[in-house]
């Protein structure tokens, strides 16, 4: 599904990340912590062809994406829902109208019924018709979630989506993610978050990657 083989990236010279052997299985569970600066927001881009690898190959769903075209890239990443670190909406629209625009730009129709029971599942109904300047932190990531699975996506990346919202809302977005999983979407969180770990281990069998010195490492069963 994601598959990286040796694979490392460089910038003006300089290794970012390096020598880099990762499976992600399809309806895996993963976590990838490191301190800031380590990488996580590097390694979630080569997950979805933002960026390249300069070393070693970096392929998904089959695909090598260093010698993919654009409309191979551009299929892939219709596969791999992301939840943005930083998530961006369009001001004038209304929350669920940001939610569909991935569908919107696919050509693709929306379903008022299914965006209805989307929006319900994040519980952002009472939301649905507000614009995003009005969302607190965490309604806005819980649209973004919504944003991100929307193309039912086979794979969810999420970058530190609760890094910006209290305890009692990111068991609320863990939730959903794990939700998800159960529905068979292979998932992979980037976090520094460990008690958002330890919740998540005592109900999915998830696995914990860890940056650390520009390398990826499996860390132990408690972080």
């Amino acid at each position: 599904m994601i598959e990286f083989t040796d694979a490392g990236i460089s910038y003006g010279g300089t290794e970012l990340l390096g020598a880099m052997t990762l499976s992600l299985a399809p309806g895996s569970f993963h976590f990838l912590t490191g301190p800031s600066g380590a990488g996580k927001t590097t390694l979630l881009k080569l997950c979805y062809g933002e960026l390249l690898p300069t070393s070693g190959s970096v392929t998904l769903f089959g695909k090598d994406i260093s010698t993919a075209g654009r409309d191979d890239i551009a299929l892939i990443r219709r596969r791999i829902g992301v939840v943005h670190q930083d998530c961006q909406f369009l001001d004038h629209l209304p929350m669920s109208e940001n939610i569909a625009l991935p569908l919107t730009v696919a050509g693709r129709d929306v379903d008022a019924t299914e965006l209805a029971e989307l929006v319900a599942w994040v519980g952002l109904s009472a939301q649905s018709a507000a614009l995003p300047p009005s969302l607190s932190g965490g309604e806005r990531q819980r649209a973004a979630l919504a944003r991100a699975v929307i193309m039912s996506p086979e794979v969810i990346l999420a970058d530190e989506p609760t890094g910006n919202v209290d305890w009692e809302m990111s068991l609320r977005l863990l939730t959903l993610l794990i939700e998800l999983n159960r529905m068979g979407k292979t998932i992979l969180i980037a976090t520094h978050d460990l008690n958002l770990i330890r919740a998540a281990k005592a109900q999915v069998p998830a696995r914990t990657l860890r940056i650390s010195g520009r390398r990826l490492q499996l860390a132990g069963s408690d972080a």
